[in-house]
């Protein structure tokens, strides 16, 4: 039986109603024979197109996913799972709960929902997979085939991370069959406390950021910004060096900066405001190469602080399998695998940074030397390679 929720359920009592979120075209017969995957994550599927989402999209070939997202308070006084279908059939469940409820209630109502949902999906003894410690509050009572902590950031160092966190990834890690992180900074930090710790750095889909290389067209937004354009597309929050940024656009108002994504926990108010200064909001993944193909220089201007001392960003590969070259701060692991390339350029100051961007100019001019080292840089830095290798260590757990 396949059950696709949502899942209403009255608190005290658990009651079910079958009404089917998707058509069953979009997931496929075969899928009944697979094994399945639960994915827990702190982030949702439709906010930023990036590591959960290359690899729950590619496990979708060989398992049933199910992509837990944190739950959406309501007015209703009822309780139920949103699931809809993604990409390849990856299954997106969304719990929905009453406000102003208790941590405790919280996560007893989640409990119930899960346990309802595994039993009426089938699922038995999957490969349970963590983006957050904090779904442990509703879960730890779960036993799967294979529990994967794929530890992406250190979130503890987030703004506003919950102060249970550090607790919880101390209890995950104890309950984890295979941790995984995300850059080679973070895997030195936690390999002492696991013994079956592996490094996964950020991977790269070549082919569709390769996209940029050939002249796309300007997205309306861009199109009439001037050039020199200096870009950059993320999330924008307290990793981001937004001084950096104002006080470059203040000496060089010849050159134009191109600031492409969401405003998180950081007040809007206080970004800067400059005529060359772009604020273009947050893009779809199929929209970024066409951003890109239009910079002359990409950016990477991190802050360097606690919340980035662990980051391997995903779009240094990004920019490069577009053909642009990069100007970074001097982040860890960026500084590790490409500082030494002629294709990312580090700088701390906004002096130091400016000079990196006019060098970097100058680089782009030879595109054949740049197309040839990038390509060189990024040969094996697949998604696929990387799911690859993360599916064979869940294989040898099992």
């Amino acid at each position: 039986m396949s059950w696709a929720g949502p899942v209403q359920i009255e608190i005290g009592k658990t009651k079910y109603k079958d009404t089917p979120a998707f058509s069953p075209s979009m997931t496929p017969q075969v899928q009944e024979d697979l094994p399945s995957l639960v994915c827990f994550s702190h982030l949702r599927w439709n906010f930023v197109y990036q590591r959960p989402q290359h690899l729950m999209s590619r496990f979708a070939r060989d398992y049933r996913v199910f992509f837990v997202e944190e739950p959406v308070d309501t007015e209703s006084q009822t309780a139920w799972l949103d699931v809809r279908a993604e990409e390849g059939g990856v299954r997106v469940v969304v719990p929905r709960l009453p406000g102003r409820r208790t941590p405790e209630q919280t996560a007893d109502t989640l409990r119930t929902l899960l346990d309802g949902f595994f039993q009426a999906e089938g699922i038995v003894d999957p490969v349970l997979w963590y983006y957050t410690p904090m779904s442990l509050d509703f879960t730890d009572h779960l036993r799967g085939g294979v529990t994967v902590y794929d530890c992406m950031d250190e979130l503890s160092a987030f703004k506003g991370a919950p102060p249970q966190l550090i607790e919880r990834e101390r209890t995950l890690m104890s309950k984890a069959d295979l941790v995984f992180t995300g850059g080679y900074s973070l895997w030195e930090a936690k390999r002492s406390l696991h013994a079956n710790a592996h490094p996964f750095p950020s991977s790269v889909d070549v082919g569709h950021f390769a996209q940029a290389r050939a002249e796309q067209p300007d997205p309306e937004d861009q199109a009439a910004i001037p050039h020199p354009r200096l870009g950059f597309y993320g999330v924008i929050d307290e990793r981001f060096d937004i001084d950096l940024i104002d006080r470059m656009a203040e000496m060089r108002p010849d050159l134009h900066f191109v600031l492409v994504g969401p405003v998180v926990k950081i007040d809007p108010e206080t970004l800067p405001r400059r005529p060359n200064i772009h604020y273009l909001g947050p893009k779809v993944y199929d929209e970024l190469p066409h951003y890109l193909s239009g910079w002359d220089v990409a950016l990477l201007p991190f802050a360097l602080n606690e919340s980035t001392r662990f980051i391997s960003p995903t779009k240094t590969p990004e920019y490069l399998a577009g053909g642009c070259p990069a100007v970074s701060t001097p982040i860890k692991d960026v500084v590790r695998t490409y500082g030494d390339t002629g294709v990312v350029r580090i700088a701390r100051t906004p002096e130091e940074f400016i000079a990196a961007i006019d060098a970097a100019l100058e680089d782009a001019k030879d595109r054949d030397r740049l197309l040839a080292t990038a390509d060189a840089v990024l040969r094996d830095m697949s998604w696929d390679k990387t799911w690859n290798e993360m599916k064979e260590k869940i294989e040898c757990a099992l």
